[in-house]
């Protein structure tokens, strides 16, 4: 292009010489033109296979079919794929590209890799025998609902901006606040209070905190939050105790009673002792359904001693109760239940449960209802000219009811879900989850090697091995580990327990039976290894020991020095190697010996036999009978 202007100039300016020049610039504006051409039609041509691959209409509904296809099969087909993925972290990292692709790529090298590389490294929560945590609620009636709010595209942080996505998200939690049988202050057609969806219970817990807090410094004209105490019980969720460290507010973690709830009593004495001190109760959290083992504090009581609580103060005390039941709280659709939320009711400022827990819905759906709107949209409210409408004062702004602005339409997938499982379908995937837990507790208290703690109210069961708190995490460990099970553990009252928790939908009677034979299996082993890891050599027996018909077996530890013989190394090869035990002695009754024997096919006899001692000095079992001993604990029990 820049010879084409030289030449133009020559051919302006050297008149004499036109029809050399012009003949020159004429063949080399062809030339520039070609040269224009081709570059336009590669651009062109890279054009259109960009238009090719972006997606249209047509390949949406091609793919989209596809995509459905490919759900519908790994929902119904999770039942073969591991319950845990037996990856290490790093496993995904390391196949992926480090940088992000410059070029299209095609839905099926996508999809290709959900398969190949995403599928692989999946905890498949839905999995009938995934017992770990609480539920992850799923349902294909959910799933459509989520692929319409995505299709739909809105952002939902006022009526302006989305009204349907507000109004429905009104009637939804309006259905559900009256299905739980709330009190009318609770919903939006009462004007005062009403429902909200945050992203989850955590939030909504951190919402109720902040509104209180902000309450507290308007009713003590407060410019510091020092003096500010929250409670709850030491089983309340560790949202709790995030929730107070974000309003940089004290916590007290009450201990709670025997039935493992928070009492109003235990509740009444820290308050009196605070207000003593010259602190300013303001915030109570009451869990009903602990993630430990699904206790359920004392709600009237609690309700009773904050009602008693606020003359004694020459300054209202105002204290905010807050209910978190996001587990339990679902279950409050069937009438038989709602009693454990309705007595006590009527000193609660706010409460959530999660629908994605246990009411078939995708995360996230945190449900909470406030009993006076004005709490929350006082604390939260920011109103900028950009954000301010005409209507803004008669309807809900959700963006004043939650600390985010933007908000997804999480109400079309729970309306999508209730209109297709209606109260009732609903209210029997509960019972039957229930059931099959009640079942389970059956199974559990039929084995005297077991004890419960806590009740089973819900679809949870807590347990663990009568003895040290060892005994029930090596169980734990190993039936992880064996890929049949999964489940996690919780620390209650210093008692490490193992939750079991039904939490899939296509978890049936023969999954329970199956889970209790895999559970027992290990059990069998764990308590067995336990027998092994001590010397099979009595001590010295004194006349009492041989009347008491009983003996003193002392630990493997070689740091005490004991004389005794070593073990062979046919039994060492068993033992846990580098791990001491609590005790030094531990003391069996013959009874008891041949129990924990015989749940592994070893006869009474034999046990008693290979054991009793024939002198009160130290003997060496015979190898045949070592052997006897060892294979027997070998044996594995079908299930």
């Amino acid at each position: 292009m820049l010879q084409w202007l030289l030449l133009l100039l020559v051919d302006i300016t050297l008149p004499t010489n036109f029809l050399y020049f012009n003949f020159s610039y004429m063949s080399l504006c062809i030339i520039q033109l070609e040269d224009l051409l081709f570059s336009l039609s590669i651009i062109t041509e890279r054009v259109r296979k960009y238009q090719c691959k972006i997606m249209d209409a047509e390949e949406f509904r091609k793919h989209g079919k596809e995509m459905i296809d490919f759900i519908a099969d790994h929902v119904e087909g999770i039942q073969q794929q591991p319950i845990v993925p037996n990856v290490k972290p790093g496993f995904l990292i390391t196949k992926l590209p480090s940088r992000a692709p410059t070029e299209p790529e095609s839905i099926e090298k996508i999809t290709n890799d959900v398969e190949q590389l995403i599928i692989p490294g999946m905890t498949n929560w839905q999995h009938p025998n995934f017992h770990a945590y609480f539920p992850a609620g799923n349902s294909y009636p959910s799933i459509l609902g989520e692929l319409m709010e995505s299709a739909l595209g809105c952002i939902g942080f006022s009526w302006a901006a989305a009204p349907s996505c507000t109004e429905l998200e009104i009637v939804v939690m309006d259905w559900l606040g009256k299905a739980i049988g709330l009190p009318e202050d609770f919903l939006h057609c009462s004007g005062k209070g009403g429902g909200v969806l945050q992203g989850s219970a955590s939030e909504s817990v951190l919402v109720s905190m902040l509104a209180a807090r902000h309450r507290a410094f308007k009713t003590h004209r407060l410019s510091s939050s020092t003096r500010l105490v929250a409670y709850c019980s030491t089983l309340a969720h560790s949202c709790v105790e995030k929730a107070a460290s974000l309003c940089n507010v004290r916590l007290r973690q009450l201990e709670p009673d025997a039935d493992f709830g928070l009492s109003g009593e235990t509740l009444r004495q820290a308050i009196e002792k605070d207000i003593h001190d010259n602190l300013i109760p303001f915030f109570v959290c009451a869990t009903l359904g602990t993630t430990s083992i699904c206790s359920f504090d004392n709600l009237p009581s609690i309700s009773d001693a904050l009602s008693s609580l606020k003359g004694t103060s020459e300054t209202p005390l105002n204290i905010w109760l807050h209910v978190d039941s996001a587990y339990a709280g679902n279950a409050f659709i069937c009438p038989e239940f709602q009693h454990l939320l309705l007595d006590g009711i009527e000193e609660v400022d706010s409460l959530e449960f999660n629908a994605n827990k246990w009411l078939l819905t995708n995360f996230d759906c945190g449900c909470m209802w406030v009993r006076d709107r004005l709490h929350l949209e006082d604390c939260l409210s920011v109103d900028p000219l950009y954000l301010k409408h005409d209507h803004q004062h008669l309807t809900a702004d959700f963006r004043n009811w939650g600390i985010p602005l933007s908000r997804r339409f999480r109400s079309l997938k729970l309306w999508f879900v209730i209109r297709r499982f209606g109260l009732t379908g609903l209210q029997k995937h509960i019972r039957e989850q229930v059931r099959l837990a009640k079942k389970f507790t059956k199974l559990l208290q039929k084995d005297t090697r077991f004890e419960q703690i806590g009740k089973t109210r819900m679809g949870l069961v807590s347990f663990k091995l009568k003895g040290e708190n060892e005994l029930s995490e090596r169980l734990l460990g190993v039936i992880n580990n064996s890929g049949q099970l999964f489940m996690v553990p919780a620390k209650v009252k210093q008692n490490y327990v193992i939750r079991f928790c039904v939490c899939s939908t296509s978890t049936t009677n023969s999954d329970i039976e199956q889970a209790w034979n895999v559970i027992s299996y290990h059990a069998d082993h764990v308590l067995a290894d336990e027998i092994i890891e001590m010397t099979l050599w009595p001590g010295e027996l004194s006349p009492a020991d041989l009347a008491t018909n009983s003996f003193l077996f002392p630990c493997k530890d070689n740091s005490r020095g004991d004389e005794h013989e070593s073990v062979p190394d046919l039994i060492r090869s068993r033992s846990t190697v580098g791990q001491p035990f609590r005790r030094p002695f531990r003391r069996y009754s013959t009874s008891e010996l041949s129990h924990r024997l015989l749940s592994r096919s070893l006869s009474s006899a034999a046990c008693l036999q290979s054991l009793t001692p024939t002198s009160n000095t130290p003997h060496k079992t015979s190898q045949l009978r070592l052997d006897t001993i060892l294979n027997s604990l070998k044996k594995e029990r079908p299930f």
